[in-house]
């Protein structure tokens, strides 16, 4: 069997940009996963013994402790754990179901503890799903403010820097691929920024919902067992004790429970969260494929790096690989983004097992979405703006100029402005003397006159300097 390592693992989040997403493997692994849902479980375990009336005896402080730290696990405790599922371990028989080797795993570890007469209140009225919910919120949560964030937060930066660094540097606008009416470089960047800034201010705020109600959502054992307890607020303290953190940091996405399930959450706030990383990829793949375009025409220019080949035959070659690389991974991390937000909501009656497997492939689109901002940013360290080649263009296209000419003709009252410039400019190559002597023969003031004879492309950006700063 080939051993695994990065250059024979099938996926590249895992192979070739293994370096890049190696953070996200604290979320999103099996190994991950496990830790998790021992978290929960053992979470769970202390909050039974803090709750009057279960029954449970108090568990002294070393033993919360204890508990606490049991899902500090290594690699190989981890091993263990997928053993108990496929071949058993000890007396233990293969379960052939994950969570449940974890609950044994944990009665394992604390059978010669002091908690060895509480061993059967792990995982006491629980289904799996209410493990795996919480589990799934977790990683989510942490991935988010831990990975995904920071590294957004360095591409909004880069994208804002350059916005405010050419908010006055004039641009030909193109609309169509047509010479259009001229912009600043940094007014164009801006767009982005804010529009991502618009996606990323959502992101940071939202909650993922668990659930925790037993097989069919509606808490019937525990009703069953301990009809005193009132289950529903248990449930939601239990929620909100997942969003402790020992810096005593503010969390910025938090967990909540979701009252009212089957026997698995719903995942619209999966979805939700899904969408919304999508949106955000969406406006990196269209600003990927502007610089791309700035790139090619020579208005954007790159520091070569030293040692590094562009082409195998033509040494030339300085390519956007950056770019292209991050275009090319946001577009795989939102084809898996559009079905995880159309399949993790659905599930026929009250649960089938087509999620388990999908969810498995969460750390997959956020590593592919990773990938992309760090070819941006590896993009951004490499370029700068070439002015001259901005100012060439613009003094190229003068008949950018015809619009604020015939709109400058409809305030003096001139009759068919548009159509008098349209006939002079459309399709044709007109140089700053054509347009002079069209103002020239216009019936209107010699004050007039000058301010349209001042005219140029570079200085007509209308308010994109300070629409570049907003």
């Amino acid at each position: 069997m080939m051993h695994l390592e990065s250059l024979t693992a099938i996926s590249p989040v895992d192979g070739r940009y293994r370096a890049t997403t190696e953070a996200l493997a604290d979320y999103f692994s099996e190994y991950a996963l496990i830790k998790m849902r021992l978290t929960v479980e053992c979470e769970y375990l202390a909050a039974l013994s803090q709750t009057t009336g279960v029954g449970m005896r108090p568990l002294a402080a070393d033993e919360t402790a204890m508990l606490r730290a049991l899902p500090d696990i290594s690699v190989e405790e981890a091993q263990l754990v997928r053993k108990i599922e496929r071949e058993g371990h000890g007396d233990i028989p293969a379960t052939n179901h994950d969570v449940k080797a974890v609950e044994y795993f944990i009665k394992l570890k604390l059978k010669n503890t002091s908690l060895a007469d509480v061993l059967e209140w792990v995982h006491f009225a629980l289904t799996s799903e209410d493990v795996n919910s919480s589990a799934h919120a977790l990683a989510l949560r942490g991935a988010l403010e831990g990975v995904m964030l920071p590294a957004l937060q360095k591409v909004e930066s880069a994208i804002t820097d350059l916005a405010r660094a050419h908010a006055d540097t004039a641009m030909l606008a193109r609309t169509h691929g047509q010479s259009a009416t001229p912009t600043t470089f940094g007014k164009e960047m801006n767009v982005f920024a804010t529009r991502l800034e618009r996606q990323i201010t959502p992101l940071k705020s939202r909650s993922v919902l668990m659930k925790w109600g037993g097989p069919s959502g509606n808490y019937n054992a525990q009703m069953v067992a301990l009809p005193q307890i009132d289950w529903l607020a248990f449930a939601h303290t239990f929620a909100e004790g997942l969003n402790a953190d020992g810096a005593n940091k503010e969390r910025l996405v938090r967990l909540a429970l979701n009252e009212v399930t089957t026997q698995i959450e719903p995942h619209d706030t999966y979805a939700e969260m899904f969408d919304n990383l999508r949106r955000i990829n969406t406006i990196l793949l269209d600003l990927s494929q502007d610089m791309w375009r700035y790139i090619s025409d020579g208005w954007v220019t790159q520091k070569p790096k030293e040692g590094e080949i562009g082409s195998s035959a033509m040494p030339h070659k300085v390519n956007p690989i950056d770019f292209e690389n991050a275009e090319g991974n946001f577009g795989v991390a939102n084809a898996l983004f559009e079905h995880l937000s159309r399949k993790m909501p659905v599930s026929r009656l009250q649960r089938d097992l087509s999620d388990s497997t999908v969810a498995r492939t969460f750390g997959t689109a956020f590593g592919h979405s990773l990938i992309g901002y760090h070819a941006l940013m590896r993009g951004f360290g490499k370029i700068s703006v070439n002015e001259p080649a901005l100012r060439d263009a613009l003094e190229a296209h003068p008949e950018v100029l015809a619009e604020a000419i015939q709109t400058v003709l409809r305030v003096a009252n001139v009759e068919m402005p548009y159509e008098k410039l349209k006939a002079l400019t459309r399709g044709k190559e007109v140089l700053l003397e054509d347009l002079a002597v069209f103002i020239d023969g216009l019936d209107i003031s010699p004050e007039m006159k000058a301010r349209l004879r001042k005219l140029r492309p570079e200085t007509y950006t209308g308010l994109a300097g300070t629409l570049a700063k907003k």
